[in-house]
């Protein structure tokens, strides 16, 4: 699914990725961690296309993203990437089913089947009687929720996560565990996700360790 090539990135003088190679396959969850600087943060933003390498190639799905043009790339990461932010990133004017919607607006893809495919997700998700609420009016695991649902709303190659866990209770971190699981289970849902959790780490399939702007191991 993903092929990373001699990635390097470097921020004035600061060299950050120092040639970094890895694989991951299709239906698999990866955990990447590392302590604060280690790196892991700016692969997943140079993997999830939010930002360029200096030197390498990413390839996703059989495109090699290092070619495509800004337009492309857009066009891109709209359809074939998905992604949970550690706070969230709900639009507090919009109700959990408007905020699912927004990738598909923003493709241009809305209409009956989008939504009924919205309502389907959120009522996966146990959020069927939470719908019409906007983000306010739910707990954080709840609206973790309405993250993953936006995030899969395009069906997604594949799902980047930044500390998906770090700002909810161990309750909600439980039951995001296990929602994530699950859905790699039922949609064979590829994920990429950098966290400090060791317990999310532990249901992962793989776990890579950064360590200086390189992967000190990978198992």
């Amino acid at each position: 699914m993903i092929q990373a090539n001699n990635i390097h990135k470097s921020y004035d003088k600061l060299h950050v990725l120092k040639g970094v190679d890895f694989s991951i396959n299709s239906s698999e969850i990866v955990s990447i961690i590392g302590k604060s600087g280690s790196g892991k943060s700016t692969l997943l933003h140079i993997l999830g296309t939010l930002d360029k390498a200096d030197k390498g190639s990413v390839i996703i799905d059989g495109i090699d993203i290092s070619a495509l043009d800004s337009k492309e790339i857009s066009l891109f990461r709209n359809s074939k990437i998905g992604f949970i932010f550690q706070f969230h990133h709900l639009l507090p004017e919009f109700t959990a089913l408007e905020n699912v919607l927004i990738p598909a607006m923003i493709a241009k893809s809305t209409g009956k089947s989008k939504e009924n495919r919205a309502k389907e997700l959120l009522d996966y998700l146990g959020l069927t009687d939470r719908m019409s609420h906007k983000p306010n009016q739910l707990s954080g695991g709840e609206q973790q929720r309405v993250a993953v649902a936006r995030a899969l709303i395009n069906d997604p190659s594949v799902v980047f996560a930044d500390e998906p866990t770090g700002n909810l209770d161990s309750e909600s971190s439980e039951e995001l565990h296990q929602l994530l699981q699950k859905l790699r289970k039922e949609y064979n849902q590829t994920f990429v996700i950098v966290t400090h959790s060791k317990e999310l780490s532990a249901i992962s399939d793989r776990t890579i360790i950064m360590q200086d702007g390189l992967i000190k191991s990978s198992n």
